[in-house]
């Protein structure tokens, strides 16, 4: 088992393409609650898309420059960040979702018009969903959005780290 995940781990191709498809798939069941369910995002859930997009990015380039191990680990290593970051956002917004405190990201309530009426221009540019508002739960263990892209982003963090990890230490059989 080990000797399986050091083999896959160690494949710069198998790694990259494994972050783009990880990426690309949160992206598209994103743009798909979107779109398709229509489950308005708040400012947060556009913030948690940045990190996939990013490292999607990152990991195109990976691809392109397989050979070089310097720049393999210094991508895998922004993509490792990129996803602790991303976990780092969907937990605040689990605890803004959660009520456990206020979010200071402007944006995530809904506009009072009454108040100012120059907010009816921000209407075009901000979401009008609220931070605070869960729009989908899992019908199972009823965890939201956010709380799956935290274990989500984990998960990939880790496997990014194995990656890192992995090409750091020779083959047992290269040893002395």
């Amino acid at each position: 088992m080990i000797s399986c995940i050091r083999h896959t781990a160690s494949c710069t191709i198998t790694v990259f393409s494994s972050i783009f498809g990880a990426s690309g798939g949160a992206l598209f069941a994103a743009i798909y609650s979107q779109l398709a369910l229509g489950l308005e995002p708040c400012v947060l859930c556009l913030y948690q898309r940045v990190p996939f997009f990013a490292a999607a990015g990152l990991s195109l380039i990976g691809l392109l420059m397989h050979t070089n191990e310097k720049a393999v680990r210094v991508i895998l290593g922004l993509c490792a960040l990129l996803f602790l970051a991303n976990a780092g956002i969907a937990s605040y917004h689990t605890g803004v979702e959660q009520q456990w405190w206020a979010s200071a990201v402007e944006g995530c309530a809904v506009p009072n018009f009454s108040q100012d009426p120059s907010l009816w221009q921000k209407i075009l540019t901000e979401p009008a969903a609220s931070c605070s508002d869960i729009a989908w739960r899992d019908p199972v263990l009823g965890l939201s959005m956010a709380n799956w892209n935290i274990f989500y982003c984990l998960g990939l963090f880790m496997g990014c780290v194995i990656a890192l990890a992995v090409r750091r230490r020779p083959e047992p059989s290269e040893q002395p």
